[in-house]
């Protein structure tokens, strides 16, 4: 009954949020009671997709044990080459790399991405999927170099085989276009951005979570290529959407508002940079925790906007209490 009212996909569907919100506390009471029975099936559906909604609605903390029981279980019903098995692993590391635990996230995407090329094949689209997660961990990692070879390979794939202008495509695009940026490669990096954003705004419409991470990367590459403004105004339109599509709190928001904090700071906007970067903080320290590293990313603006504005305690205090973590 319960899976009858649920939402098939909450992932990155805001308007499937509030039902979930409703349904998820009878979601986890009749997985909880089901193991072992013959509906285990329907329990870790029912597992995966309440994680789903909490880690896409921003709140990946809670998602993580919910994946981890999913996984366990089919895991120990269906074995590890199963598709359903290796789709609970491609969840549960999405949500340890969203948690900040990058280097299991990469074990667990790496062995998740050999065993769907063996079962699968490569040009499935679950194992591009996968090859894609594994590409967003390495990148985290700091190993530019091979996430972005992953990438155009996986991004080829895609075009091939879902076409240019699938949601997955897009989003590969969108991923390889941050590996060109980590290596510094920002006019590249641009133009593959805006180009995935054109798409994405076409395809999915201007307030789908996959268009707003597009505009947040573009301006990412404008303010590298030292357009302030432009970097400024893209941002500032992107967070107002993101504030009304995700909520305030939501790790995606955050990142936007730590990203017009540093438009602000190149701007001269010293003032309202560390207001922006002040309340940032707060919510990041609350949503992701003190020692995540975007936490410590914007401790460590916070710090920079008071250097400027001549709070050198205060910048000193601030980056001590990020050290100390």
């Amino acid at each position: 009954m319960v899976r009858a009212e649920a939402p098939e996909v909450p992932w990155n569907s805001p308007e499937t949020w509030p039902v979930w919100a409703q349904l998820l506390p009878h979601a986890l009471a009749v997985s909880a009671g089901s193991y072992g029975h013959a509906d285990e099936d329907q329990a870790c559906w029912l597992l995966t997709k309440s994680g789903d909604y909490l880690q896409t609605r921003g709140d990946p903390w809670r998602a993580l044990p919910l994946f981890e029981q999913a996984y366990e279980r089919n895991l120990a019903r269906l074995g590890p080459d199963h598709q359903t098995t290796l789709s609970s692993a491609n969840d549960l590391a999405v949500d340890l790399r969203a948690v900040g635990r990058f280097g299991q996230a990469r074990t667990l995407d790496e062995d998740t991405l050999t065993r769907s090329r063996r079962v699968l094949g490569d040009d499935h689209p679950d194992t591009l999927s996968s090859a894609n997660n594994l590409a967003l961990d390495l990148r985290e990692l700091g190993d530019y170099e091979q996430a972005r070879t992953l990438n155009e390979d996986t991004l080829t794939r895609s075009r091939r085989v879902l076409g240019e202008d699938h949601p997955s495509t897009l989003l590969s695009a969108a991923n390889l276009a941050l590996d060109l940026h980590a290596l510094e490669h920002y006019e590249q990096a641009r133009t593959l951005n805006e180009d995935t954003l054109t798409r994405s705004r076409r395809v999915l419409g201007e307030d789908h979570p996959n268009t707003l991470l597009s505009a947040n990367n573009l301006a990412l590459d404008l303010h590298a290529l030292e357009h302030y403004e432009q970097a400024r105004t893209l941002n500032e339109d992107t967070l107002t959407r993101k504030r009304r599509v995700l909520g305030e709190d939501h790790p995606n928001t955050l990142s936007t508002a730590n990203n017009l904090a540093l438009d602000l700071h190149a701007l001269g906007d010293y003032e309202q940079a560390r207001t922006l970067n002040e309340d940032t903080l707060t919510r990041k320290r609350r949503v992701l925790g003190d020692d995540h590293p975007n936490t410590l990313s914007t401790a460590n603006n916070l710090a920079l906007d008071l250097d400027v504005l001549g709070r050198a305690q205060e910048a000193h205090d601030v980056r001590a209490g990020a050290w100390r973590l």
